[in-house]
């Protein structure tokens, strides 16, 4: 009997599974592999939370392929070696994987395509798995990517997305040893308020979203203490879900919050045709503007009280404390957390985006870089020294402090908008606060950077 692999990898799900139906149709048999790779620490991006996280989407993928007569096959090493293992010992003569944009993701295939050459086997990458639309299918006439997201989504919809895939039947295993599957709760430093992950759980989350909560989205979405977001993104991340099926599925709910949740999904595939065409923009300046990021022993304790959320300016700390509580951070507290980083305290993006990345459940090389890159001006944004100040932000998205008081208990008691400037309280309520100074003076920081960042 002929045998195919399927190699997971951020596409850990059973509905809408280009690869598994692909591996399916080529062979009688498939082995539904994922490899533990040791690489992913060594590049250090083996998270705590995303590995519980990962655990988990593993564990729900098993038990779908086991629903279906199949099983999860488990490996521990270099991506490489053991699909090559794999297949020598199986006898598979192909493989089949999920296209990726980062560089990892591009290494991996290229050592997957050496390493199979000398075995007999052939490597079939397959677009459309990670993103609804794949990167490259729509370019400008000018070059290889948009470099603005406005044409690039006009484009985006025009093009259409694939149909999305049925979960198959039946899933034939061959006899082949494999590992344990790995456990959420043998991962220390966990965040407590990581949610659970997996297929099962993400499917779930879809349907209750676009039942109860995208019809708010457009009006909604900023709202930092109504947490009227999807929360869906750790599972696009990992694949549980599919961004095509997700699509399809809020194009049939309808409206303007669905068509908002769309155009969200449809920016997402924008970064990762921005970094597909350039791989080097993971960490170096998509656009370099002459920043000379301070470094001085000041920026250094400022970035740390950042890093805690203990700025003294309580919706940046909230926000803060959040990603640290819950290895997740509303979508408007990124952007003011990125601008006060990088442009109030004036350090480097790549300081906040390597934080993010030890900490988010979603940290996707390609959204979480180009989002910073966005805000710092570096990126794709066209308006680069645009600064966020955090009391207008606090104002308009949280104007009674609710987010602040959920997430910086030592102001809890404080009512009303006065939480957000905690400060002009009178001295013997500021004196009874276990919470810091500002560490910086607003006006004088936009000035500092404007001065710097010069046209």
């Amino acid at each position: 009997m002929t045998v195919s692999v399927a190699l997971f990898t951020s596409d850990l799900r059973v509905h809408d599974q280009p690869v598994l139906r692909a591996a399916l149709r080529a062979a009688d048999r498939v082995v539904p592999l994922f490899v533990l790779d040791r690489g992913i620490a060594r590049a250090g991006f083996d998270a705590p939370n995303r590995r519980a996280f990962l655990a988990d989407c593993l564990a729900a993928l098993d038990a779908g392929l086991r629903e279906r007569g199949g099983r999860l096959v488990i490996r521990t090493g270099d991506t490489a070696t053991e699909v090559r293992r794999v297949a020598r010992e199986t006898g598979a003569h192909e493989v089949h994987v999920a296209a990726g944009v980062s560089r990892y993701a591009l290494e991996r295939e290229g050592r997957l395509r050496e390493a199979l050459s000398g075995a007999d086997c052939e490597l079939h990458a397959h677009d459309a798995v990670v993103t609804a639309l794949p990167p490259g299918r729509v370019t400008p006439s000018s070059g290889d990517h948009f470099a603005v997201f406005t044409p690039y989504f006009r484009r985006w919809r025009e093009a259409g997305v694939r149909d999305a895939l049925g979960a198959p039947r039946s899933v034939d295993v061959p006899p082949l040893d494999g590992e344990a599957l790995p456990r959420r709760d043998a991962v220390s430093g966990v965040s407590p308020g990581v949610p659970e992950g997996g297929e099962t759980a993400a499917r779930a989350k879809l349907t209750a979203w676009l039942r109860d909560g995208v019809e708010d989205y457009e009006d909604r979405h900023d709202d930092l203490p109504g947490d009227a977001t999807s929360r869906l993104s750790p599972y696009l991340h990992f694949g549980c879900l599919s961004p095509v099926e997700s699509v399809h599925r809020a194009r049939r709910k309808g409206g303007p919050g669905a068509d908002a949740f769309v155009r969200q999904l449809a920016w997402r595939d924008f970064h990762h045709q921005v970094l597909a065409a350039r791989p080097a923009a993971s960490w170096s300046d998509y656009r370099e503007r002459g920043d000379r990021w301070r470094e001085d022993a000041g920026t250094e304790a400022a970035v740390e009280a950042w890093r805690q959320g203990r700025t003294g300016y309580p919706i940046v700390d909230a926000a803060m404390r959040q990603l640290r509580h819950e290895g997740w951070m509303h979508n408007r507290g990124r952007l003011l957390v990125a601008s006060f980083l990088t442009k109030t305290l004036y350090a480097d993006w790549r300081t906040g985006a390597r934080h993010f990345l030890d900490l988010l459940v979603d940290g996707d090389i390609a959204n979480n870089q180009m989002n910073w890159q966005w805000v710092a001006g570096t990126g794709t944004d066209t308006r680069p020294n645009r600064v966020l100040n955090p009391l207008a932000q606090a104002r308009r998205f949280d104007p009674r402090g609710a987010y602040v008081r959920r997430w910086v208990p030592e102001l809890a008691a404080v009512d009303g908008a006065a939480v957000h400037q905690p400060w002009r309280l009178p001295e013997r309520e500021r004196a009874a606060l276990e919470y810091p100074d500002p560490v910086v003076d607003l006006a004088e920081a936009r000035d500092r950077f404007l001065r710097a960042r010069k046209p």
